[in-house]
């Protein structure tokens, strides 16, 4: 990973309490898509603070969830904990060869070293497991959306993260699932969801705090905001799962 990726991070060491606030959950028809009903050890890696976690526990897996950020862990075992929480990377899981039947990546595979982290997967992952990769996407079809996303990535060098994961030999083709949905917000916390963008965590603080008002212009004046104390976030939930050959 190069430097200003490692940095983009790392930055969520200092947002975590921010993105367990504001960051969206997964809805049912997702969890059902991405792990195999009979499945029974999950492996949750870079799980963050437990968005998904808490969505595997709920359907009654065993969840190891990995997640190098002690911060962002912190949140997760407070978030969810009848998980099986551990520190550790994608490339270092040091979990045990053939020791769970499927392995979920949210919101976090663009992190990855591609190669070693696929290679650790297939070695973590049962005969014939499986893999998800998905990524909760704002649905930039609705215009105020369209406008916040501009104002958040202003000057943003990444490039976006929801694509197909390159997986390489060790696992079949990856399949593609997309379910779109919307989550209620106060729209106050519109700022807030700004502000645990790595992209904003990074950013000076007179770069930041501009980029954040006007995030707070947007809700004061768009139309379809304006006056309005919640508003209903639409998402596409964009999911790849592939097997282990």
């Amino acid at each position: 990973m190069d430097e200003h990726r490692t940095t983009r991070a790392a930055s969520f060491e200092r947002g975590a309490a921010v993105y367990q606030a504001t960051r969206p959950s997964y809805p049912d028809e997702v969890v059902r898509w991405c792990v195999p009903h009979d499945a029974r050890d999950v492996l949750d890696l870079a799980a963050g603070t437990g968005k998904l976690t808490q969505r595997l526990v709920a359907f009654g897996f065993d969840v190891v969830a990995v997640e190098p950020s002690d911060a962002m862990r912190a949140e997760l075992e407070r978030a969810a904990p009848d998980a099986d929480a551990r520190p550790g990377t994608a490339e270092r899981t040091g979990l045990p060869d053939a020791c769970v039947d499927a392995v979920t990546v949210a919101q976090a595979w663009h992190w990855f070293d591609p190669p070693t982290a696929a290679a650790e997967i297939a070695r973590v992952l049962r005969p014939h497991g499986s893999v998800a990769v998905l990524w909760n996407v704002r649905d930039q079809a609705t215009d105020w959306v369209a406008r916040w996303t501009r104002i958040v990535h202003t000057g943003d060098s990444l490039e976006p993260s929801a694509r197909v994961p390159v997986l390489g030999d060790r696992f079949t083709e990856p399949e593609h699932h997309e379910v779109a949905w919307s989550t209620p917000m106060p729209t106050a916390d519109l700022r807030v969801l700004a502000a645990s963008r790595s992209h904003l965590l990074t950013l000076p603080d007179d770069e930041r705090d501009a980029l954040l008002d006007q995030v707070d212009d947007l809700v004061a004046t768009h139309p379809d905001l304006r006056g309005r104390t919640t508003v209903d976030v639409p998402y596409r939930t964009l999911c790849w799962r592939a097997t282990r050959r």
